[in-house]
């Protein structure tokens, strides 16, 4: 008895002791988050946690992913999550991601969060080769890539090399071309350089933009064989159901769009697809893996619902969220606008300011050479005045000699010479004291002359001095005025703002008259998305002729030779499947 009681003590603490909670590591494409669960929660209580945390509305598009056993698998919403087969320790890992894929990015994509989260989640399958991407394409999506990461380009800032360190392309086209990593950055910053203005989420939305209309895009491979055993690749993506063969998930042999679809059903491991046109032949195919034909129906029916829901009218939820969308938009957009205006302005600015500095020092080098043209005009003016004096005290002394000349021949004239000879002599040396008297006149007139003008030169010395202290005085003038409109320029505030499963079988139906309406649109829409990815097309080939020349032939992969056919063929996503429908 008291054994008894003994073990159901035992039993009840130990049923007390059972943790309630259990941790759950979610990894998104650029962060993980830890969360403490219920036991009882099911998929979708830890789904619409996740949602909330990460501020996500648009919850149609994502799933929660895990592995068992290399086989991909998705949370179920209405299912307990510890009721999968999942692995039992802790943190228990899932991994937020896109499962279904939008037809048209820009008009389907609401959220900023939404885009950005397929943007990086593309981004990945393209550099992990998931996604077939032809090389020209790689170049300028990595630009837009490198748009969304550093915004607009600035050779100031973006020199040669700062891509040295970023995966913008994948290893496939590197090795393709005899181009070093300094000729991709070239040619990836050539094409960033002309991306100028575009913010983050427009760069982003150019990228997706782009990669909705590669081949692989979007897709989902199952391996399958028909009814006669043949192996063959099965595709599901947004646009329907493709077959493909295993060496080629390029080009499908045979499309079902989901518009053309009467009936999908699935019962012991064996699909088969109804095609609405009833003269068309049923294709069955079956999967050997359960977890796969599960897998399968669960993305048939996803993208089936998704498919229906574009062709109709948008819900209340979707009209206010893209509502607040545009509205979101167009306020970023104003605000892009006043800071480019406030950057424009501050730009003017410093244009001014140096202007006025380079005008300033201008001025500055006018006013040191007046300065020296002053000091060079005193100086003259000093020498002339030195010579003037000089060559008056000469012109006295010389004019001092003539009057005693004068006088000694006054005297000589006065003496009595008795003799002819004396007297002949007496009147040579007169004759030759009056030439004598005569020259020292003409020389003290020509030396009072020039005397006169070395005055004059004095005179017109200090007028050039005079000048020279004026034009000095309205220079020092400008030069004040610059610095207090420079010291006002610089004071500018620098705080500017920068199906669910049936085990024996199930089924679901597709209206004919939906259907046939549905494919009138579909090829209408298909017409005009051709004609805006024109453009497009032509910057890509522009791109592959620029690079075409350094191409190793023999390094092309079986993917890069079935994308060149059916370029040369003309063929793109959307006729291609046209074509095989």
């Amino acid at each position: 008895m008291a054994g008894a009681i003994a073990s159901r003590m035992s039993f009840s603490s130990l049923k007390r002791k059972q943790p309630k909670t259990f941790t759950v590591r979610i990894a998104t494409m650029d962060a993980e988050m830890e969360f403490s669960c219920e036991v009882k929660w099911k998929g979708k209580d830890l789904f619409d946690l996740v949602c909330r945390t990460l501020g996500l509305r648009e919850t149609w598009f994502f799933g929660l992913q895990y592995t068992i056993k290399d086989t991909v698998a998705w949370l179920k919403m209405d299912k307990k999550v510890l009721d999968h087969d999942v692995p039992t320790e802790e943190p228990v890992t899932f991994h937020f991601l896109a499962k279904f894929y939008p037809e048209n990015a820009e008009e389907e994509l609401v959220q900023e969060i939404t885009q950005h989260l397929f943007f990086l989640q593309v981004k990945k399958q393209i550099l992990d080769e998931k996604i077939y991407c032809p090389p020209e394409a790689s170049v300028l999506m990595a630009s837009y890539a490198v748009q969304a990461k550093y915004g607009d380009y600035d050779p100031n800032v973006h020199k040669r090399g700062f891509l040295a360190q970023e995966e913008l392309l994948p290893k496939r086209v590197i090795n393709l071309y005899q181009m070093t990593p300094e000729m991709w950055e070239e040619r990836i910053t050539a094409w960033y350089a002309e991306h100028r203005g575009r913010a983050r989420d427009e760069a982003e939305m150019e990228y997706l933009k782009i990669a909705q209309d590669l081949e692989m895009y979007g897709v989902n491979y199952f391996a399958i064989r028909n009814k006669k055993g043949t192996e063959l690749l099965l595709g599901v993506d947004a646009l329907g159901l493709h077959i493909y063969d295993p060496d080629n998930r390029l080009t499908p042999k045979i499309s079902f769009p989901w518009n053309e679809i009467r009936n999908i059903s699935y019962s012991d491991k064996e699909f088969t697809i109804k095609p609405l046109d009833k003269k068309i032949d049923v294709f069955k195919f079956n999967s050997s893996k359960l977890r796969v034909n599960k897998l399968i129906l669960q993305l048939c029916i996803g993208n089936h619902d998704l498919f229906m829901r574009r062709r109709k009218a948008d819900s209340l939820e979707v009209q206010q969220m893209k509502a607040q969308a545009r509205e979101e938009k167009a306020r970023k957009q104003m605000e892009r606008q006043r800071l480019a205006r406030e950057k424009q302005m501050r730009e003017e600015a410093e244009r001014t300011r140096d202007e006025l500095e380079r005008r300033l020092m201008q001025l500055k080098e006018e006013a040191t050479m007046a300065n020296e043209a002053l000091m060079r005009s005193e100086e003259t003016a000093d020498l002339l005045a030195e010579k003037a004096q000089i060559t008056e005290e000469e012109a006295k002394l010389l004019a001092q000699k003539a009057a005693e000349a004068e006088q000694e021949m006054q005297r000589i004239k006065a003496t009595a010479i008795r003799t002819e000879e004396e007297k002949r002599l007496m009147e040579q040396k007169v004759l030759e004291a009056e030439m004598l008297a005569l020259k020292m006149a003409e020389e003290s007139e020509r030396r009072a002359k020039e005397a006169d003008q070395l005055k004059q030169d004095l005179q017109e010395a200090r007028e050039s001095e005079r000048r020279a202290k004026q034009k000095l005085l309205e220079i020092t003038s400008k030069s004040s005025y610059t610095q207090s409109m420079n010291s006002s320029t610089t004071a500018l505030p620098t705080d500017l703002p920068s199906f669910n499963l049936i085990s024996e079988s199930l089924s679901f139906d597709f209206k004919d008259t939906d259907m046939k309406r549905l494919s009138m649109e579909i090829e209408k829409e298909k017409v005009e998305y051709m004609e805006k990815s024109k453009h497009l097309q032509e910057q890509l080939n522009e791109l592959k002729t620029e690079i075409e020349a350094l191409k190793l032939k023999e390094r092309e992969t079986a993917l890069d030779i079935l994308h060149n056919e059916n370029a040369s063929r003309g063929n793109s996503k959307h006729n291609t499947i046209k074509k095989v429908s």
